[in-house]
């Protein structure tokens, strides 16, 4: 887990305030037996996610492909090739929406705005230097090596957490 209290505390606002404002069907599936809290959700998200990441083109068409998804510090980051129409989307739009899923277990969405955490002027986010270090322990080597490789941070600006604990976790005590 890489999330500090406040992060896990800033989830669990947005998750309470997506929820709340969500359409009364999506609040009758997402029921409180079926949502799951900021620290669950950190839990289930540990490791490589895939993602399905909906960008928008320029004539407005919706766009969907899939994307390796890290959960850190309460937002997604993934990483695609530049020269890939996700990222001329993401650069002209950066409006995008997320989701996880894992059959009826378990749904993650997230609509919100990338942020380019590593972009070709130099400016980098001052969380990059972290996020390379972590895609790269994870994958054995750092993935700017596969190419002209840019990561992503989606800032969620609305998320909801669908799932049975139960189900989901083994023990049963968990916050």
């Amino acid at each position: 887990m890489f999330e500090t209290q406040a992060e896990l505390d800033e989830l669990q606002q947005l998750l309470d305030k997506s929820l709340a404002r969500s359409t009364a069907h999506l609040q009758s599936i997402v029921r409180p037996d079926r949502s799951l809290t900021a620290a669950q959700l950190v839990r289930v998200s540990q490791g490589m996610c895939t993602l399905a990441l909906s960008t928008v083109t320029a004539a407005g068409e919706p766009r969907i492909s899939g994307v390796d998804g890290h959960f850190l510090h309460g937002r997604w980051v993934f990483g695609t090739e530049r020269s890939a129409a996700k990222s001329r989307h993401l650069a002209a739009r950066p409006a995008a929406s997320a989701a996880h899923l894992r059959g009826d277990d378990l749904g993650l969405f997230a609509h919100g705005v990338v942020e380019t955490l590593n972009p070709t002027d130099g400016a980098e986010d001052a969380e990059w230097p972290a996020v390379l270090d972590y895609v790269t322990e994870y994958y054995g080597e750092s993935p700017m090596g596969w190419g002209d490789v840019v990561y992503y941070r989606l800032r969620p600006q609305w998320m909801v957490a669908y799932g049975d604990p139960a189900k989901l976790f083994e023990d049963a005590e968990v916050a």
